[in-house]
């Protein structure tokens, strides 16, 4: 296998282990590094040296005394979806509520139109060309649900679009089963009967074929409610996958509460969490993926990361990236977010957008981090340190990009 050298390095900067860093840790948790090479050997980070003791090697890069880190990780994406709703901001603009949007046809249900009349090639084209952005901005590993489908046929085709990202296309993508994202025109005013239809119907064959490795449900009014999204979750777990939940967005209903209870991967957004919502997630271990772009894009107040930091959550910052309420796929942008409006420091968006997030897909033991074992996913950075790239704006600041030991930019 090919061995490639990284030398020069001005500042590494990188959690340890294999576990979310939670509470102080998060910001602790990060090791900073000066002066230093790292060793990939093919896909896999062989060893961190001093510049003075890294081995010899054919193939070098030379950092320039850049800052180094993990490849980013986006654990929140809606990638698999057919067209756009830009024609839905002035409704958006003259006050209409995402709510409001949904209820009159809008939203996501606009979206199930385009998804559904979307062939699995040109799906996987525009999800092939939305991953090439997010590389060239340092995103190596990406979750990607379904759920603009809202039936066996077209849910199934998200999924097997997801499949081929990763078998043709050679992207690191985490596939989950969201069908559970909105009651569809053929099931209007029944979401029970819906629920059910998802469970007993499209679960099965999801597992039959492998497609997913997390199950995802929208717990909100006017979506699904508490019950109605533990069954999904239930279901999922009684099938052997990891479940998430998108809980607190808009109304704090018990979304976060059962996330906890039921043992939830990750919970998703939490702009409305309340104390009994983050003291179940810090009790039941799950991490909190919050979505800034999202409050950005809407308008909308941003989650509560300090109080969920403090209380002992893992916190990890996502993109949301979809048609409707993010449409961006730029993790750096949500970096920025993540410390002027989350106020959390550069040490702990590093380890929301790398260890956390990682640990957010079930891939904690092989990515997240640089260290020996793990994954060859880097990235230098234009960038002499961590401060400067959470305080820059509006440029792409990844320099060059390693996937699997390769060097893709």
């Amino acid at each position: 296998m090919a061995m490639l050298l990284i030398k020069n390095i001005g500042m590494l900067a990188t959690a340890k282990g294999n576990e979310p860093l939670r509470g102080p840790a998060q910001h602790e948790g990060v090791e900073i590094r000066r002066g230093c090479a790292v060793l990939l050997n093919g896909d896999t980070i062989q060893g961190v040296y001093d510049n003075a003791s890294a081995p010899d090697c054919d193939n070098v890069i030379d950092a320039g005394g850049r800052l180094v880190t993990a490849g980013l990780i986006d654990a929140h994406t809606h990638l698999i979806f057919g067209g756009w709703r830009q024609h839905e901001v002035p409704l958006k603009l003259r006050g209409a509520s995402y709510l409001e949007i949904l209820q009159a046809g809008g939203g996501i249900l606009n979206t199930l139109v385009a998804t559904r009349n979307a062939s699995e090639d040109e799906l996987y084209d525009r999800a092939v060309s939305a991953l090439s952005e997010m590389r060239d901005h340092g995103i190596t590993t990406v979750e990607a649900k379904s759920g603009y489908g809202l039936d066996e046929q077209n849910e199934l085709k998200q999924l097997r679009v997801i499949r081929r990202l990763k078998e043709e296309g050679g992207f690191n993508v985490v596939p989950t089963f969201m069908a559970a994202h909105a009651v569809p025109p053929e099931y209007k005013g029944d979401p029970d009967g819906y629920i059910e239809y998802v469970c007993t119907k499209i679960l099965p064959k999801v597992a039959d074929e492998e497609l997913c490795e997390f199950v995802d449900v929208f717990c909100e009014t006017g979506v699904f409610d508490v019950e109605q999204s533990r069954k999904m979750l239930t279901y999922g777990q009684a099938y052997g996958f990891k479940v998430k939940i998108h809980a607190d967005e808009i109304d704090a209903i018990g979304g976060s509460k059962l996330a906890g209870e039921i043992g939830a991967v990750s919970a998703e957004h939490l702009i409305a969490i309340d104390e009994e919502g983050i003291s179940s997630m810090a009790k039941g271990g799950t991490i909190a993926c919050l979505l800034p772009g999202t409050s950005l894009y809407l308008n909308k107040e941003f989650a509560p990361a300090r109080r969920m930091i403090e209380a002992g959550v893992p916190v990890a910052v996502c993109t949301d990236f979809n048609p409707g309420s993010c449409p961006s796929n730029d993790l750096q942008l949500c970096m920025n977010l993540g410390y002027l409006k989350y106020r959390m420091t550069p040490e702990e968006v590093l380890s929301a957008v790398t260890i956390n997030a990682a640990c957010a897909i079930g891939r904690g033991d092989s990515l997240g981090t640089v260290e020996p074992g793990k994954q060859a996913d880097l990235v230098i950075w234009a960038a002499e340190d961590i401060d400067y790239l959470v305080y820059r704006m509006g440029t792409n600041k990844a320099k060059t990009v390693i996937v699997k030991g390769e060097i893709i930019k």
